[in-house]
């Protein structure tokens, strides 16, 4: 095992807390920061309207990404990805860049409330124009029906992070 790098990585219901908590993650780890949604809006502008054509677009970048992030575990560097790990079928993947890469690993899970969860959502909207997709409280309850917190068996190094 590469003792020298790390693969972080994240689990949250929508708005809970995963793209600022990968942000400090990657600030304290030193480690590089991969940011789904950037990758996938520079790509892809204007063309993820809906769960279906995200998960197209999203497995297409995992695929384009996977030895890069590998090849950088590799050469011991750590790496932070927000992206969603959400479904045990999304942390399959994390599972996969783990083994090929041999590394130490950290699933960081963001425990809210869909309480929480609809707040953050409701303030972060404020600031972005009306059209914005992935804002609303159907947006909300029709992906966090997919979220699955992660189990025991997944066999991950989970990091808890609980919010009042």
């Amino acid at each position: 095992m590469n003792t020298s790098a790390k693969l972080i990585f994240l689990c949250g219901k929508m708005a809970s807390g995963k793209s600022t908590l990968a942000q400090d993650l990657a600030k304290h780890e030193n480690a590089v920061l991969l940011v789904q949604d950037e990758f996938l809006n520079a790509l892809f502008p204007a063309e993820i309207t809906d769960i279906p054509a995200f998960v197209k677009r999203s497995s297409r970048l995992k695929v384009a990404f996977a030895p890069h992030i590998c090849a950088l575990l590799s050469k011991g560097v750590s790496v932070v990805l927000d992206f969603p790990g959400n479904t045990k079928m999304q942390r399959a993947w994390f599972r996969e860049l783990i083994e090929r890469a041999r590394v130490d690993h950290e699933l960081h899970f963001v425990d809210a409330s869909d309480a929480v969860c609809r707040s953050q959502l409701a303030e972060r909207s404020k600031t972005l124009p009306a059209s914005a997709p992935w804002t609303t409280a159907a947006d909300f309850a029709a992906i966090t029906a997919y979220f699955q917190p992660p189990a025991e068996d997944e066999e991950f190094n989970v990091v808890r992070h609980e919010h009042p």
